[in-house]
């Protein structure tokens, strides 16, 4: 993991404040509504669209400019997730700040959805798991019946809320997903690092950089004079149709690779880790790096 992760254990459970927070009002005379924290907003964008009016959803990692892996939690933090009734992580090593804000305040009747658990990937397996469509339908699924569970009284108000954002919220994603599939199956692309592991696999592109290549950027690590070297014939050879790199990552290295992408004249697109901007929503987010990749797919191959 890059950097290094400051526990902060010192939380209280007080009221929370911050611009990420999306408060829901409670019918006059009503419960007060759910109060849900997402460790990133990825996945909170996701819970605050299926939650609607009856939940409370706020999201700790907002800023484009913050490196999830290296975050240092503060005491805001803590006292986020020491009030939430429903806490989601995404796991798989990517956010350990956060279980150690989970661990420092424990609470039975909280709930707690960790989504490495959920998709069965474990710790040391690829983090990046909202880029993939089956996660995320997996995830859509789950929290519509954590929020149910935690709300029972709200449940088809809940699945109501699934289905709408299943049909017309995820229609452009999904959309965009069956097209580049039906069309560029196969096609060999190059990659800066795993992030676009699980987005290529659904798509049936080849990915081409070797996967310890791929997991050494996102882990902040230096490659290998053989991953290199790999790399650097594959774009030279023009073995690769296009280069997809992660903005939010963009090392000397990888702005390097990108130079000599682009100067083969093989297309280039990004990815990045959390929203951007951070107002959007998940499935625009995907749909504007989609409609990318597919135009610099087309390009490539002259489809």
């Amino acid at each position: 993991m890059r950097g290094g992760v400051a526990l902060l254990v010192a939380v209280a459970v007080v009221s929370v404040h911050g611009s990420d927070i999306a408060e829901a009002k409670a019918p006059a005379g009503g419960p007060s509504p759910v109060r849900v924290v997402a460790a990133e907003n990825f996945w909170g964008s996701i819970v605050k669209q299926l939650a609607g009016t009856r939940a409370s959803v706020s999201s700790i990692i907002t800023n484009p400019d913050t490196d999830p892996h290296s975050y240092e939690a503060k005491p805001s933090d803590g006292r986020a997730i020491a009030s939430a009734k429903y806490v989601i992580v995404n796991g798989i090593g990517y956010d350990g700040w956060a279980t150690k804000l989970l661990d420092a305040n424990p609470e039975k009747s909280r709930k707690v959805l960790d989504v490495g658990e959920l998709v069965g990937v474990k710790e040391g397996g690829n983090p990046h798991q909202w880029y993939s469509p089956d996660a995320v339908a997996q995830f859509i699924d789950r929290v519509t019946a954590d929020l149910s569970s935690l709300d029972p009284k709200n449940a088809a108000y809940y699945d109501r809320q699934k289905a709408k954002f299943q049909s017309e919220g995820l229609k452009r994603y999904n959309a965009l997903i069956a097209d580049i599939r039906q069309k560029y199956a196969a096609t060999p692309v190059g990659a800066s690092e795993s992030i676009v592991t699980p987005l290529a696999k659904a798509l049936g592109l080849t990915m081409a950089t070797p996967e310890s290549f791929l997991d050494a950027i996102s882990e902040g690590a230096d490659p290998t004079a053989q991953d290199k070297a790999t790399v650097d014939q594959q774009i030279k050879n023009k073995e690769i149709k296009v280069f997809v790199y992660n903005s939010q990552n963009s090392t000397p290295d990888v702005k390097a690779l990108v130079k000599d992408a682009k100067a083969q004249g093989i297309p280039v697109t990004t990815v990045t880790e959390t929203l951007v901007p951070a107002s959007t929503t998940f499935q625009a987010w995907q749909a504007k790096e989609l409609q990318g990749l597919e135009k610099a797919l087309a390009k490539a191959t002259g489809a």
